[in-house]
């Protein structure tokens, strides 16, 4: 008792001092880019997105520049012998950074440039990832490595003397104990936590209670087919539930209703993105037959595909699905309600599924290319989604390696951590099942299928 007691004692006093520090303070976002010749809304929020800070940087150009220095070895010697974008493509795939299809050369995908050296992340951190090596706004990123970044960032900030007392206190928070994965929902809380339903920065009088667990980010083609969002569904669709990630204590109540316009297009963006399209070859009379059994069995909750498809929305029972619970129980009842009476629910306007009671079965197309699978992450490929008893209980991936026999990620797999594998930036470079919030199991309907019943299944995934 008296350990959660001082805990949370720390915690509010980092409150206190991350308000106090910013409550004055004010993000300047402006947007350099050049707007095209009769831009739509679809491409002004893509542009906006990628161009325009709506937070604080992360660091500047001459702290990335020295992020090699904290590496272990033998990376940092080779690092300390390579060319500057030798290094610079190092750190690309050290911490889960890709090309910007459309910025290449320059800031990763997942940063925008605050116009000063600064390094501003974006949504595409988590939404901007890349699969057969092809970078791909709106894929989840699978390979951000978040903590790690944060943690480098920090060492090398102390030694250029940069390092704010914010970000000593911030960094008790854990951001992700898995590459490709991040601490997402709970940021979501924390920065809540520091707000009242208008979106004023206060200074609350306790905190909330903190269940840290990691997610796998959603894929945005996706998005058109919801109505609600999340892996619960309990939050209604709309441009202001992107904003949440805004709400560092910087940016005031007014800035919200400033940038509202600029979430519109940026919502309108997401919801024109198509999925990708499978890159091998597909035998179509299997995929035929698998469309069949798959219409007889998972469309009931995954819908139907094709011109005319169909999408239930279906939130399945925890006690059926059986997938890991920890993200469902993360989230009280009054928290969701919480949002729903806030400026992001429109005060009540907006109906919150408060205790949705399950996980909601998502729309499968591009499936293929958004492994791994469940929404913590912890299946590498569909052959492992419809084999329950063969999911690896550790697992690590390739950089830009893709296994087209189980359709996901290339993969080695392990019954225990490799021996030697002691240090946390190491370990977070497999996913360990066993750990609190990443367990492999539930999802055994594939069970009620043939051998060959699942081989045609995956077979016509491979369509969608």
């Amino acid at each position: 008792m008296a350990v959660r007691r001082a805990r949370a004692n720390i915690l509010g006093g980092l409150a206190v001092l991350v308000v106090l520090a910013f409550a004055s303070a004010e993000v300047t976002a402006a947007d350099t880019s050049t707007p095209s010749a009769g831009e739509t809304p679809q491409g002004r929020g893509y542009r906006l997105l990628t161009n325009k800070p709506y937070v604080p940087p992360d660091f500047d150009q001459e702290v990335f520049d020295e992020l090699w220095k904290t590496w272990e070895e033998p990376s940092r010697s080779k690092a300390a012998k390579a060319t500057p974008e030798e290094r610079r493509r190092m750190a690309f795939a050290r911490y889960g950074l890709t090309e910007s299809p459309d910025r290449p050369g320059s800031m990763a995908m997942q940063y925008t440039s605050d116009g000063r050296g600064g390094w501003v992340l974006n949504c595409l951190a988590c939404h901007g990832g890349k699969v057969l090596g092809r970078a791909i706004p709106g894929l989840p990123n699978s390979h951000f490595a978040m903590q790690t970044l944060s943690e480098e960032v920090r060492a090398i900030k102390l030694k250029q003397r940069k390092l704010s007392a914010i970000e000593v206190a911030a960094a008790a928070f854990p951001l992700g104990n898995s590459n490709g994965t991040t601490n997402a929902v709970m940021f979501g809380v924390a920065l809540g936590y520091l707000r009242d339903e208008d979106l004023n920065v206060r200074i609350p009088d306790k905190r909330p209670d903190f269940v840290h667990h990691d997610m796998d980010a959603p894929p945005w083609w996706n998005v058109k087919k919801k109505k609600y969002l999340y892996a619960d569904g309990f939050s209604p669709k709309s441009h202001r539930a992107l904003m949440q990630f805004l709400m560092v204590p910087v940016n005031g109540a007014a800035q919200f209703r400033e940038w509202e316009a600029d979430f519109k297009d940026i919502y309108a963006w997401i919801e024109s993105i198509e999925p990708p399209k499978y890159p091998f070859a597909i035998d179509h009379d299997l995929a035929a037959e698998g469309q069949k059994v798959f219409e007889q069995t998972c469309s009931r909750c995954h819908g139907t595909y094709g011109r005319e498809w169909t999408y239930p929305a279906k939130i399945v029972p925890i006690e059926e699905v059986a997938t890991d619970r920890v993200r469902l129980d993360a989230l009280t009842v009054s928290q969701r309600a919480g949002y729903e009476r806030s400026w992001f629910g429109q005060y009540g306007g907006e109906h919150v599924v408060d205790d949705p009671g399950g996980y909601v079965a998502p729309p499968l197309d591009g499936i293929w290319a958004s492994a791994p699978y469940l929404h913590n992450g912890s299946v590498p490929t569909l052959w492992h989604l419809f084999h329950a008893g063969r999911r690896p209980v550790v697992w690590q991936r390739t950089e830009d390696g893709y296994d087209s026999d189980k359709v996901g990620l290339e993969v080695a797999t392990f019954d225990e951590l490799p021996a030697g594998v002691t240090d946390a930036k190491q370990k977070r470079r497999y996913f360990d099942t066993r750990l609190f919030g990443k367990s492999r199991g539930g999802h055994l309907f594939p069970d009620e299928l043939s051998e060959p019943e699942k081989r045609a299944v995956i077979e016509y995934l491979k369509t969608l």
